[in-house]
């Protein structure tokens, strides 16, 4: 058995992050180099520039991978929004009632 810790960039997420195309990015060289090769308006969006710190700073510094698969993650949706579901099952939540009440 092989005990040796593999650092830096050759590092793999605990998941790979799929990308819109159907590729995956499985490693922090992987995504480094999926930013790098951005066209350079999106490459320079706040989102990116964030993301790239993350992955910096996990491959440098020995930080959790998942700090930038969340990075990653965060800017490859950034334009995607949150939409409120409000037909979803009410929950019981401030509803219940003492069993002295009853």
């Amino acid at each position: 058995m092989n005990s040796r810790v593999i650092s830096g960039w050759a590092r793999k997420f605990d998941e790979p992050i799929p990308l819109p195309k159907g590729k995956t990015l499985a490693t922090l060289r992987d995504a480094a180099q999926y930013i790098t090769k951005l066209p350079k308006a999106e490459h320079e969006a706040p989102e990116w520039q964030a993301a790239m710190e993350a992955l910096l700073l996990v491959a440098e510094h020995n930080g959790p991978t998942m700090m930038a698969r969340i990075g990653v993650m965060r800017a490859l949706n950034r334009h995607v929004q949150r939409v409120f579901n409000s037909d979803r099952k009410e929950t019981h939540w401030g509803r219940r009632k003492l069993a002295r009440d009853r």
